[in-house]
């Protein structure tokens, strides 16, 4: 009574089965945008931690030479 299920993947981002003999981790040109642009959104956010990472440093390192 138990069925075997072929293997498969799902994809990154909707979740649906794939094939497993695919490469590819994402299921259409659809999803494939949407993983794009959420690296995109993804690497702005790293930058932007990185600048502030950066100001924080700076701001501790120049007031120290401030006159008190």
């Amino acid at each position: 009574m138990t069925e075997k299920i072929p293997q498969h993947m799902h994809c990154q981002i909707c979740g649906k089965a794939i094939a497993a003999s695919d490469s590819e981790t994402i299921c259409s040109d659809e999803c494939k945008q949407r993983y794009q642009s959420l690296n995109k959104k993804r690497k702005l956010w790293v930058y932007i931690m990185y600048a502030l990472i950066f100001v924080m440093i700076a701001v501790l390192f120049l007031s120290s030479y401030l006159p008190k």
